[in-house]
């Protein structure tokens, strides 16, 4: 009876997790409009979306900013962790509280007060300013993920290291990074996938002419949601996924190799 009940509430938990995903690949493929009825099968709305320059526009806003804020947040991110875990107790504390404070801050907060820096300094909102925005709310995961693998780290080892002649910075890109590199790749994969999600703070820091997704969609939630939408997200959805498929086998054997 118990197995059971594991059993059902784990399928209900998967259930009402990817039943939406799935519903919304089923009708990327209806050929009407209509969501509430299926007429048949058609590739139509796939072939409508590599026309529509506008839905384009938007992934491509959306694929560039996260790439690039999310590089960007790992490398400041992975350099800002490092240094809290060789930060004293008390420091330490204090920082790693200032760390958290972006985390737990509700994204309406943090939006509308991005944007009033950006007005302040007299910088256009646009792609720049959507781009620094993402960089900035991303940093704060990359070193929540990096933090834990430099905690794991034997601290005699980059001492060894530099009792044998390399210099701190040799000593971090051969002896550090090799092994925290797994953090490094999780709060990079954050930091990418909370840029694509991201909404809130995206819609109070771009300016007219850039929008993401997310901007896209709410504007077309208005007027009803074109099916285009959903062959684009289908995409996105499944490019995700064998990208999660490669990472995982490739971390698979890398540890098989280092064991």
């Amino acid at each position: 009876m118990k197995t059971f009940l594991k059993r059902g509430y784990t399928f209900l938990i998967f259930f009402f997790l990817y039943a939406p995903i799935l519903v919304l690949i089923i009708y990327s493929f209806n050929d009407s409009k209509s969501r509430a009825h299926w007429t048949g099968f058609t590739l139509k709305w796939y072939k409508a979306l590599f026309n529509d320059q506008y839905i384009l526009n938007a992934l491509y806003n959306t694929i560039s900013i996260a790439v690039f804020s999310a590089l960007i947040a790992t490398v400041i991110g992975t350099m800002a962790a490092i240094g809290i875990h060789a930060m004293k107790k008390f420091p330490k504390l204090i920082v790693m509280n200032i760390t958290y404070l972006p985390v737990l801050n509700p994204d309406i907060v943090t939006g509308i007060s991005m944007m009033l820096l950006f007005i302040f300094i007299k910088l256009p909102l646009g792609y720049l300013s959507l781009l620094l925005a993402h960089i900035t709310f991303n940093i704060p995961y990359v070193i929540l993920s990096v933090l834990p693998k430099l905690k794991q780290l034997n601290k005699y080892t980059l001492e060894a290291a530099l009792d044998l002649g390399a210099t701190p910075f040799y000593a971090y890109r051969k002896v550090v990074l090799p092994q925290i590199k797994s953090g490094i790749f999780t709060g990079f994969l954050l930091a990418f996938t909370l840029s694509i999600d991201d909404f809130v703070i995206s819609f109070f820091n771009t300016g007219s002419g850039v929008s993401n997704v997310a901007i896209t969609i709410y504007s077309m939630a208005r007027r009803g949601i074109n099916p285009e939408i959903n062959a684009l997200l289908t995409i996105m959805f499944i490019g995700v996924l064998i990208l999660l498929l490669i990472i995982n086998k490739r971390m698979t054997e890398t540890d098989l190799f280092n064991k």
